[in-house]
């Protein structure tokens, strides 16, 4: 009896040791399987409740504590701070400052009351957006004013402002100049909501607007919700109507914070792809779930790493900043960095619950010919974007390789995955323009879009996960592809650009038959035709120059440039019958 006495716990031990889960080390057969284990989500929403909580604005307090958030976070995964690294750490951060040229704004409360109602028609509390960015505090006794309502904006500059204030319904930044510099109105009240918002049922929300910054003038604006809106014009019908405005606001000098992650690779240090998710925004989805989304990825993977699950061939880094700004200067400032950037992907509002948000989650493609002609199942979205031209065309595989993935990880979970064509507007522009292949991963439409609607209720943490475990296997991927990958890839091309072929010339024979043009089909054709055979060549970047991956790219282009001709000649011979 006293003998097993002693042997209880070590059996114990075996047992829990037995019971105790084994990750296997990942490979690209089992990232999927994997990252869907070990990627909560948990991170990536507590990151994004914590962010949501502040109007967040270049240097401002809520910008800065979440700055220090993600360091916080970085440091509990392992992470380093890289001035006090040495060359064995693989996880390192830094927290880079500069000096702001123009002071932060942050908003802090705000109340609007029609002279004569004992309830307000904005408050701050319930809508946080109501005060146009770059605004002045009022006097703490407020300002109580007659209201101007300018239905012809031409007119304005005929009426007599002085001293009142300006109510019209367009963007406030549109007739600051002349309402407030040159008219010296005291102050404006605008109303100017999208339709893809749904005002008339989203009556309460206040989509944030901006100001020009004037130290002259020191004046504000507020921005109205439609149930607002409507108040203040059934107000108007009745006679004149005052305004006691209530505003206060802080401005001060500041720097800017941008935070970098970096996780070294072991074989290719140099080469990296970097995720961009930027801070600034008064919302949740935008752009706290990207901050959440991309902080998570980062811990998991040092955690995998330190746990010798996984070991990345490239350097994957993360970085966190102001929109654009921040990723413009990280692929500027340093050529010799820049040169080696492989891969650049922007994460900016990936958590949304559809149920609630409306639209779908949204892979923006790389410049390719539906940018050009957009028809069939390719949409730009309500933000919308111009039409682009041939030599603006980024041909690579980024595109169907990163749409591949995600929708594998859709089957899984059940979950929607689309594309769009290219618009512009987040952190992957910075790298396009400096030739470096990148995508935006989003949702549009969302009907909060920039509101005060935009709270953590709209997220879901289903999507955070989805976007989280899609992005790391694409990245793991890509971190570590060797040739075997880039004929995998380059096999993928050449499906995806026989399927896009058929459709382009099943969108031709419909127009051809509504009388367009043979020469402008031709064109398109010949386009997406171009489009992939040069996609194909980019899968050289991976492989360093192997002669055998050559004859597997001339094999791929001659069969898509065999089918590109076979189409050419049935739509002209459609055409000529």
């Amino acid at each position: 009896m006293q003998k097993n006495l002693y042997l209880l716990p070590f059996l114990l031990l075996f047992i829990s040791c037995k019971n105790e889960k084994a990750v296997p080390v990942l490979n690209t057969s089992n990232y999927f399987d994997v990252l869907n284990e070990e990627f909560t989500g948990d991170l990536a929403y507590e990151t994004t409740s914590f962010v949501e909580k502040y109007w967040r604005v270049v240097g401002n307090t809520g910008f800065n504590k979440s700055v220090y958030k993600i360091a916080e976070e970085l440091e509990k995964a392992g992470f380093v701070k890289e001035d006090s690294a040495t060359s064995n750490d693989i996880l390192t951060y830094r927290i880079e400052k500069r000096p702001l040229k123009n002071p932060t704004w942050e908003s802090v409360n705000a109340f609007v009351k029609i002279v004569g109602d004992e309830v307000p028609l904005l408050g701050h509390s319930t809508n946080r957006n109501m005060i146009a960015l770059n605004s002045y505090s009022t006097p703490k006794e407020g300002v109580n004013a007659e209201v101007v309502y300018v239905k012809d904006l031409k007119k304005l500059k005929e009426l007599d402002v002085k001293g009142k204030i300006v109510f019209v319904e367009t963007n406030p930044h549109r007739i600051f100049n002349q309402a407030i510099v040159k008219g010296g109105a005291l102050g404006l009240i605008t109303y100017s909501n999208p339709k893809y918002l749904q005002p008339q049922k989203n009556t309460t929300s206040i989509q944030f607007r901006t100001i020009p910054l004037n130290k002259e003038v020191k004046s504000w604006a507020i921005a109205m919700s439609y149930k607002a809106k409507e108040e203040l014009k059934a107000a108007l019908l009745k006679g004149k109507v005052f305004l006691d405005v209530h505003i206060e606001t802080n401005i001060y000098p500041s720097e800017e914070l941008t935070i970098v992650a970096d996780i070294k690779g072991d074989k290719y240090p140099k080469e990296r792809l970097v995720f961009s998710a930027h801070i600034q925004e008064p919302g949740a989805n935008d752009n706290a779930t990207g901050v959440g989304v991309a902080l998570e990825m980062a811990t998991l993977t040092a955690e995998l790493i330190k746990n010798n699950i996984f070991v990345p061939n490239r350097t994957l880094t993360f970085l966190w900043g102001d929109e654009i700004i921040s990723t413009n200067r990280y692929v500027k400032e340093d050529s010799i960095r820049a040169k080696d950037i492989k891969w650049g992907i922007s994460l900016d509002m990936v958590g949304e619950d559809t149920q609630k948000t409306g639209g779908t989650f949204l892979i923006e493609k790389m410049p390719d010919p539906s940018a050009i002609w957009t028809r069939g199942n390719d949409k730009h979205t309500e933000w919308g974007g111009r039409k682009m031209k041939l030599e603006e065309m980024t041909p690579h595989y980024l595109n169907d390789f990163l749409i591949d993935k995600f929708k594998e990880q859709g089957k899984r979970t059940n979950w929607i995955v689309n594309t769009n064509p290219f618009e512009g507007g987040s952190d992957h522009v910075p790298f396009l323009k400096r030739n470096i292949p990148s995508v935006l991963f989003w949702h549009f439409t969302d009907q909060f879009y920039h509101t005060d609607n935009d709270r953590i209720d709209k997220v879901s943490k289903k999507t955070l996960k989805n976007v989280g475990i899609a992005s790391l296997a694409s990245a793991y991927t890509l971190l570590n592809a060797d040739s075997i990958t880039a004929k995998s890839i380059l096999q993928d091309i050449e499906k995806a650009a026989i399927e896009r072929l058929q459709e382009e010339q099943k969108q031709s024979e419909i127009a051809l038959k509504k009388g367009d043009s043979l020469s402008t089909q031709l064109s398109i054709i010949s386009a997406w035709k171009d489009w992939y055979i040069n996609s194909t060549k980019t899968t050289l970047d991976v492989v360093k120059g192997s002669t055998k991956h050559q004859e597997y790219i001339k094999d791929a282009s001659e069969k898509i440039d065999s089918l590109s001709s076979k189409i050419t000649e049935e739509l002209t011979r459609i055409k000529t019958n």
